[in-house]
């Protein structure tokens, strides 16, 4: 009997997408978020199943990370995308 893998298996962290390339994401842990910080992601809507897209970065640390959420661009901290998991668009 042979186990497969599961989707979220191959989840990597926002901030280890490749710039341009679009990821849904498979879970947010929001424990590692500040009450604030947590409550300011799910207004620009990361949740999972969102499509997300990281588009720059910054030229000092790579930091704040440019992502595509939906139709809007919004800056999040690259601390703030390590508490996503996503998993890469084939």
């Amino acid at each position: 009997m042979t186990v497969q893998p599961s989707p979220a298996s191959f989840a990597l962290l926002l901030d280890e997408l490749a710039l341009g390339a679009r990821g849904r994401i498979a879970n947010v842990d929001w424990a590692l978020l500040a009450d604030g910080e947590a409550c300011r992601l799910r207004h620009f809507g990361f949740d999972e199943g969102v499509t997300v897209e990281p588009l720059h970065s910054g030229p000092v640390g790579r930091d704040p990370l440019a992502v595509k959420v939906g139709r809007m661009t919004v800056a999040i901290r690259r601390s703030h995308a390590r508490a996503i998991r996503v998993i890469p668009s084939a």
